[in-house]
């Protein structure tokens, strides 16, 4: 299989989240492997939920960085808390607090400026616990094929989630996109309250990953808990009248790899699907610009 040329450049392309801005000079002397591109972001990064593992409790001042969107400003954060290069780990502490999502974009933000074609995913890991738990993973391509990989799990975690496969091309049981998971429980072979994250389990927030993946796709990383157009909040009775547009979305991630076309033309056609200047940040509980 080989990519066309204008998925290529749309999934290398500078976009409004993985622009690295004003610090793109600090990209310039980055390992060119995946698998240590991943261990600089893991450097720089640390995940709010993890850090306990880590030995490290932060302010909620701190653990309010898991709110920044875009990667410069990401990056400015970084070069705040400790101005060494990137490739220079710091100590837990000293690393950016986020989530998934941001070790997800960081490296598909590194990937693209080294030309290579990458972009974020949304969906649920099935290597956390019994159940499948709402996570980010980069989508890259390589050797005539999308990949996944896991930009988040470094060897502290490896030890504590003993997982069986390669975590930089992960099987697509074990990382299910939004699209797979809404078709498991479209079809009854998995119940709504087997997704999410904790206890906050629906098909509502299958749902909602399916609005956030189909985003990503189209270059406009979100927060996973932006809130917007036809997500509802975890209302599982309000996704009746959207019901042939999340299939339509299902459908459209499950088959990205040569959907491009009708990938951008919904989302140029439907003005509920793109992130709108102001969403509904879950966490806060408060309307925010995006």
């Amino acid at each position: 299989m080989t990519l066309a040329p204008q998925t290529r450049e749309f999934y290398t392309l500078t976009a409004r989240m993985t622009d690295p801005g004003p610090h793109r000079a600090a990209f310039k002397d980055l390992p060119d492997s995946l698998e240590s591109l991943c261990a600089t972001v893991q450097g720089l990064i640390i995940h709010r939920d993890w850090a306990p593992q880590y030995g490290v409790t932060f302010s909620p001042e701190r653990v309010d960085e898991q709110h920044i969107r875009p990667v410069a400003k990401r990056l400015e954060r970084i070069f705040e808390l400790e101005r060494a290069p990137l490739t220079q780990a710091r100590a837990p502490e000293r690393r950016s607090v986020g989530c998934c999502r941001d070790f997800t974009v960081m490296t598909v933000a590194m990937l693209r400026e080294q030309g290579v074609p990458a972009r974020a995913r949304c969906g649920f890991g099935a290597y956390f616990t019994s159940r499948f738990e709402d996570h980010w993973v980069v989508e890259y391509w390589k050797d005539g094929r999308w990949r996944l990989a896991d930009a988040q799990i470094d060897e502290l975690q490896r030890r504590v989630l003993k997982p069986k496969f390669d975590l930089l091309d992960i099987p697509r049981d074990k990382f299910v996109i939004a699209g797979d998971a809404w078709q498991l429980w479209r079809t009854g072979k998995n119940k709504g309250d087997d997704f999410g994250i904790g206890t906050i389990r629906s098909a509502s927030f299958i749902a909602g990953n399916l609005v956030h993946d189909f985003a990503a796709l189209n270059n406009m990383e979100s927060l996973p808990w932006d809130v917007w157009g036809p997500m509802t909040l975890g209302d599982d009775e309000k996704l009746a009248p959207n019901l042939a547009l999340f299939d339509y979305l299902a459908e459209l991630g499950r088959e990205a790899a040569h959907r491009f076309a009708d990938i951008r033309a919904l989302y140029e056609a439907d003005a509920q699907l793109p992130p709108p200047a102001t969403v509904f940040n879950a966490i806060r509980q408060q309307p925010e610009a995006f």
